[in-house]
């Protein structure tokens, strides 16, 4: 069955799908909570028909995911209690853009070597995407890392609190798709990243974009 003609919907070409930046006149603005990571704005929004809207929002440095396949397609999870939820997660290695002036894709080589003992030679960008738009400017980004070697031993980072129960793991690259599709995996950055990943296969990587492309406009500005 086709979509109903009376709705008037338009069909247009994918190409076109583009999200847009807009900035709208903020009138009042005021930080009612100052977190360890990130805060809270309250904000009075001016709409275009004249009438304004208070929004809370969390305003976020942003967030990098990296996506380590080994040459078999095997993916490296992680295991991580994320307390929020009362539940152990299997993720990809990730962290908050909260160093001053670090680049996205150096935030993403940290992060696989501090979580996961590892150097890769081959980056990519995988996907970007806004965590929770509705509520939250956090933005993140998912890089391939390909290439995949051992940090030595001696320059390894001494994993802390949460971080130092940390369990890897390789999982073939299907049976990550099965994990998702099966509703088994609830993490976004893997559900996002290995979905976007197979797609990626798919296309014989020419989808991949290169790992030193600019952080977009309008997603989000990482620390600075």
């Amino acid at each position: 069955m086709s979509f109903p003609e009376e709705l008037g919907v338009p069909v247009v070409d994918g190409a076109e799908l583009a999200d847009t930046p807009v900035q709208r006149t903020v009138s009042e603005s005021e930080t009612v909570f100052h977190g360890r990571v990130w805060d809270v704005v309250r904000e009075r929004v001016e709409l275009p028909d004249g009438g304004t809207v208070v929004r809370d929002l969390q305003r976020h440095p942003g967030a990098v995911t990296v996506l380590a396949l080994d040459d078999d397609e095997n993916v490296l999870f992680i295991r991580q209690y994320r307390h929020p939820v009362r539940r152990e997660l299997w993720e990809l290695p990730a962290g908050l853009l909260d160093v001053a002036g670090e680049e996205p894709l150096l935030a993403a080589q940290r992060e696989l070597a501090e979580e996961a003992d590892l150097v890769a030679a081959d980056w990519a960008v995988v996907a970007d995407w806004f965590n929770s738009p509705g509520g939250s400017s956090e933005a993140n980004r998912i890089y391939l890392a390909r290439g995949l070697s051992a940090v030595p031993e001696a320059d390894r980072h001494v994993r802390e609190d949460e971080e130092k129960d940390l369990v890897p793991v390789r999982v073939p690259l299907a049976q990550a798709v099965r994990a998702v599709l099966e509703g088994r995996l609830a993490n976004p950055g893997s559900v996002i990243g290995v979905l976007a990943l197979q797609a990626a296969a798919a296309d014989g990587w020419a989808s991949l974009r290169p790992a030193g492309t600019p952080w977009p406009t309008g997603l989000g500005t990482p620390a600075s």
